[in-house]
Formats: C-alpha cells, sequence, structure tokens
C-alpha cells in the first residue's frame, strides 16, 4: 500500500501547483484540475488509511508517520468540504502545500508500529481521533482564511489594485468562511474532548491526569471558547479575528507537536519516531 501513499502525495503536490497557476493566472480550467487533483488524492488517500486501519486492526495512528498522514488527510477533508459549501475557490492555494507538506514529512518518517498496540484498540480512540482531527483542521484551515483576510485587507487600504486585490474573494466572504470554520472545528474539538476523556478512564483508569497533552488541549479549547464568546458578545470580527484565528492556529500547532517533542506525556506514543 506504500504505492497507494505514494501516489496520492503526488496528487496532492500536482493540486498544489494547479492552485498556485490559478493564484497567478486565473483561469478556472486551472483551478478545476487542481479540485479534481485533490479529490482524487483523497480518495486513494482514504483508502490508503482503510487499508491500514484493517490491516493493523485499529485506527492508523500508531507512530509520527501515520498520525501526520491522518493530519493531512483532515485537512484534505475539511478543505474540499468548506470549499464546496462556500464557493472558495481561492482557499486552494492555503491548504493544497500545507496536505502537501503534510504528507511528504510523513513520507519521510519511519513507520514502525508502537510499542503497544493494545493502547489503539479502541474504538472511543477512533471517535476521539476523528473529532479532535478534523476539529484541528478546521482551525488550521480558519487560521490560512486569517491570512488571506489580512492580505486583501492591506490591499485594500493601499487603493491599489496590486496581486492579491484581484485575485482574492471579498473580506466579507473571508470573514464568514473563517467564522465558519472556527464553529465547525470548536464544535468537533468538544466532542474530541469528551471521547478523550472516557478513553483516558477505559485505558489508564482516570479521566484526568494533567497530562501536558491534556492541558495544552484544554488550552487550545478555552482559547477558542473565548473567541467564539468574543465574537457573539463584543461583534468581534474583521481584522481582530483573522488575527486571533491566526493566534490560534499557532497554539494549536504547539499543543500538536511542541508537547510531543518538548514535554513528556501519555500521547507520546502516538507521536513516536
Amino acid at each position: 500500500m506504500e504505492s497507494v501513499f505514494i501516489i496520492a502525495t503526488i496528487l496532492y503536490l500536482l493540486s498544489c501547483t494547479g492552485y498556485l497557476g490559478y493564484l497567478f493566472f486565473q483561469r478556472e480550467p486551472l483551478q478545476r484540475m487542481a479540485m479534481g487533483l485533490m479529490l482524487t488524492g483523497f480518495v486513494l488517500h482514504s483508502i490508503y488509511l482503510v487499508v491500514c486501519g484493517l490491516r493493523a486492526g485499529n485506527f492508523p495512528v500508531n507512530n509520527l508517520h501515520e498520525t501526520l498522514s491522518v493530519t493531512a488527510w483532515a485537512i484534505a477533508a475539511v478543505f474540499l468540504a468548506f470549499s464546496w459549501g462556500y464557493k472558495l475557490k481561492i482557499l486552494g492555494i492555503y491548504a493544497a502545500p500545507l496536505i502537501s507538506m503534510t504528507m511528504v514529512a510523513a513520507h519521510h518518517m519511519p513507520d514502525t508500529v508502537a510499542q503497544d498496540p493494545r493502547l489503539f484498540k479502541s474504538w472511543w480512540l477512533a471517535a476521539h481521533i476523528i473529532t479532535a482531527f478534523l476539529g484541528n483542521a478546521a482551525f488550521a484551515l480558519g487560521g490560512g482564511l486569517g491570512l488571506l483576510y489580512l492580505l486583501q485587507e492591506n490591499a485594500i487600504k493601499k487603493k491599489i489594485r496590486g496581486f492579491f486585490f484581484s485575485r482574492l474573494p471579498s473580506l466579507e466572504l473571508l470573514d464568514t468562511t473563517g467564522y465558519a470554520c472556527i464553529v465547525a472545528g470548536f464544535s468537533m474539538i468538544t466532542i474530541g474532548l469528551i471521547t478523550g476523556v472516557i478513553y483516558a478512564k477505559a485505558v489508564w483508569g482516570r479521566f484526568w491526569s494533567w497530562d501536558p497533552k491534556e492541558v495544552w488541549a484544554a488550552i487550545t479549547w478555552l482559547f477558542y471558547a473565548a473567541l467564539l464568546h468574543e465574537r457573539l458578545t463584543v461583534g468581534w470580527r474583521g481584522r481582530r479575528a483573522a488575527i486571533m484565528a491566526m493566534v490560534g492556529f499557532g497554539v494549536l500547532l504547539f499543543t500538536f507537536f511542541g508537547v510531543n517533542f518538548l514535554l513528556k506525556g501519555h500521547h507520546g506514543t502516538f507521536t513516536a519516531m
């Protein structure tokens, strides 16, 4: 199945090239080709993960190679959903490179199975991983939309029809889609936390153990909860919301990678190299 993974990676990379071409030349056939390549890569990637899961008898997050692979798959899934729902074609210039880089990184990681496979044989773990990864993917896209918002806002303020002005959609669409990503991500990550503590109780005998990953996951949840609260009560929109979405993505990256590599805890098993 390694060949399927490689083909999916190549398709993602070709999609990335197509989206970059669409950014520069603004030709609809390039965007349609890039989307088709992305969708095909996603289907093959899904087949790869299903086969890996069936072979291992558990959800395929046994090491850093598989964890990064599932991360890329989740970003692709959320990207395809939001691209279809919001008709935001330009989002691919951010999502496709992110997916491609994650797949390339996964390819260079060893795929040795973790020491204790019993940790992975739980439906609660599968539910926790799927919802948490999809939630993280939505937050990642929200951060990217925040960046695109700032680029477009800067172009408008300069009153110069520069490179990004004619290529990026309206500020309203970017803000609305970014908010939808945060809402979807927060909903999924909430379910992910609930299923995670149930899984922890089943495996380690307690719901909460102050594991560094648990603590930072809670910090991430509180950050996005505060962001949504301020939007609903104070009316945080536009530039402030875009900046906070990017900051949140930074917190998420540290929670996902930094904690596992810099701090010790239960979750190091899932990103073992």
